[in-house]
């Protein structure tokens, strides 16, 4: 068997196999219930320095 058919072969059943379940895992990791904290602090990361600009030092930013 080639290189090439095995590759084939193994990206048409196999991969595509392990590539949706990644996604799958992708998924519902950002929807988990303890995701939505995460998900609001860095929704609001553009409008966090509305009035001035950010704060130069690095201990300011946390």
């Amino acid at each position: 068997m080639e290189t090439y058919t095995f590759l084939r072969e193994f990206a048409d059943s196999w991969m595509l196999l392990v590539l949706f379940l990644f996604f799958v895992g992708v998924f519902l990791w950002v929807i988990r219930p303890g995701s939505n904290k995460t998900h609001a602090d860095t929704a609001d990361i553009p409008f966090r320095y509305e009035d001035k600009p950010a704060p130069a030092n690095k201990e300011a930013r946390t």
